[in-house]
């Protein structure tokens, strides 16, 4: 089955759908699709976790824990499969690039919401000119950055008309979460509607249909018999997501069978002891994951909002807090080397990625220096020690997360630079407090989207960006926006190396670690592929029990 794959083709015109690819998906789905939900296995499926949702509108959130639920009861015009970086037709029957700044979007025929709506195109430029409309700080709509206007010319077709043109990413970001489509019968244009609200409604396109909803608790799923998308019918009818505040009690319960698999997160010790226990299996991801500190402008020690502004004594203390950290130590002692070293926004493995903080801090070698921390400080005329506010988070980055920050702030402490005071919340006030300027210093994390360099950069450095912590460079802007468009492979891998090396001496944010997610299962648990390619790629319509 012929797929999308931008970062192996990035010419114009090799992107489209043709004619006997779209007669195999065809086949493909129907033959699927017949058995409708009551085809699907009998024995239901108990999946845990640790994390929390924000809300369930796909232009109020944009979180693992929300896109755990997201991801599987709303559809995409394209998607991809688990395991693969491909994209696919998943409601679209053909997406066709029809000139240099135009991407036109058929539909599948006789599309429906689980409510018995229409699923038209109609409903697909709502949905996108929503998300541009609220633009939510914890949203997704920053992702839609080149997106000019969407028509629906016929109830099946959509054209999406762009700012730039050549931009062969677009069919990627049309299967993310700013490209899930809500019916416009249920939800608002202009503001987020309330988990109750949208549950009430059932305005599922995906594969599967909330049946109780019990958030942070306990939710029930069941397979959407009206999703015709490229999961088709899915292989288990009924679906459990149990939450757990605790992870010792959510190892316990797949340990003994209890529940059947742990979807985000386990410490990784406990990932290392299961992998040892009969009867589970623990599947890992490509280390595509990274997680990092991130420095708001406007509140950090000597930051633009505060009484005593100095932006070459802010620099300073982010650049020493970069030369002071100790991520080897990091990795081994938290996280067992399950996590690597990471000295740039974009993780190892991903093309275009350089690590330029490593050469600019520290011992220049990736190791910290307590010697070149104190004179960055002299040199501004920083008085010492720095009063340092950091926020964490562990019931959204896991339980790790507080030893991890503990770490640090022992590492920061101990150069007699830094006074740290460390503080954590919940992911649910974290999310909503850390926009609002709420803390100088703070925990972040991300898996990609789409697996491209261009992810990792325009989330954290282009216009609205999700990091959202005041750091604007126009000249970090244009390099964006140009590897963005650019067809020549080499020429775009430059202006990424670029934009990596600009902000790694402005460091608004200090890469930490990357390494991958995990996934735990009991033995007879199928449908899991051996190597996620992303965080978000845990499907669930393609998971059976024996």
């Amino acid at each position: 089955m012929s797929s999308f794959r931008t970062s192996a083709v990035r010419g114009i015109g090799v992107i489209s759908v043709g004619t006997a690819t779209l007669v195999a998906l065809t086949a493909c789905t129907s033959a699927r699709s017949t058995t409708g939900a009551g085809g699907s296995s009998a024995k239901a499926i108990t999946i845990g976790t640790t994390d929390q949702v924000t809300g369930l509108d796909p232009a109020g959130s944009w979180d693992a824990g929300s896109g755990t639920i997201e991801s599987e009861v709303y559809a995409t015009l394209l998607t991809a499969k688990n395991g693969s970086s491909d994209v696919s037709p998943d409601l679209a029957s053909a997406v066709e690039l029809t000139g240099p700044n135009a991407y036109t979007v058929t539909l599948k025929p006789g599309l429906k919401f689980a409510n018995g709506h229409e699923l038209t195109s109609s409903d697909v430029k709502f949905s996108f000119d929503r998300q541009l409309g609220i633009a939510d700080k914890n949203g997704p709509s920053s992702l839609l950055y080149n997106l000019r206007s969407v028509d629906a010319t016929d109830p099946a077709k959509v054209v999406f008309t762009l700012k730039s043109a050549n931009d062969t990413l677009f069919p990627q970001i049309l299967s993310t979460a700013a490209g899930y489509i809500v019916d416009e019968q249920v939800f608002p244009a202009d503001k987020i509607l309330d988990d109750a609200a949208v549950v009430s409604a059932k305005p599922w396109s995906g594969p599967y249909a909330i049946g109780t909803y019990d958030k942070n608790s306990l939710v029930s799923f069941t397979a959407n018999a009206a999703y015709q998308g490229l999961f088709g019918a899915a292989k288990t009818k009924n679906i459990q997501l149990k939450y757990y505040t605790d992870a010792g009690n959510l190892k316990l319960d797949v340990q003994q069978g209890t529940i059947d698999a742990v979807y985000r997160t386990l410490p990784t010790t406990d990932l290392q002891d299961l992998s040892t226990k009969p009867g589970v299996v623990v599947h890992t991801g490509s280390g595509n994951g990274i997680r990092f500190i991130v420095f708001n402008l406007k509140t950090q020690p000597f930051g633009s909002a505060t009484q005593q502004a100095d932006p070459a004594k802010a620099l300073a203390v982010r650049q020493a807090v970069a030369d002071s950290v100790d991520r080897a130590q990091l990795a081994s002692q938290v996280y067992k080397n399950t996590f690597q070293p990471l000295y740039t926004s974009v993780p190892d493995g991903i093309t275009g990625a350089t690590p330029a903080l490593k050469a600019l801090y520290g011992d220049k070698q990736g190791g910290p220096d307590k010697a070149a921390a104190a004179q960055r400080l002299s040199a501004a005329g920083v008085s010492t020690p720095v009063a340092l506010n950091l926020q964490y988070n562990t019931d959204h980055y896991g339980s790790s997360s507080a030893d991890e920050y503990a770490l640090i702030k022992t590492q920061l402490e101990a150069t007699g630079l830094f006074k740290v005071n460390l503080q954590s919340t919940a992911w649910a006030q974290y999310g909503k407090e850390r926009v609002a300027d709420q803390y100088p210093l703070y925990q972040l994390g991300w898996y990609a989207d789409y697996l491209d360099a261009d992810n990792y950069l325009a989330s954290f450095y282009a216009d609205n960006n999700w990091v959202n912590n005041a750091y604007d460079d126009p000249a970090v802007r244009a390099l964006i926006k140009q590897e963005e468009t650019e067809t020549d492979p080499a020429k775009r891998t430059t202006l990424i190396q670029q934009a990596q090396e600009a902000t790694a001496a402005a460091v608004p944010l200090v890469p930490l670690l990357q390494g991958s997610t995990a996934i735990v299962t009991r033995e007879g648990i199928a449908g899991v592929p051996d190597k996620l390619t992303s965080a978000y790629q845990f499907r669930w319509a393609e998971l059976s029990k024996k």
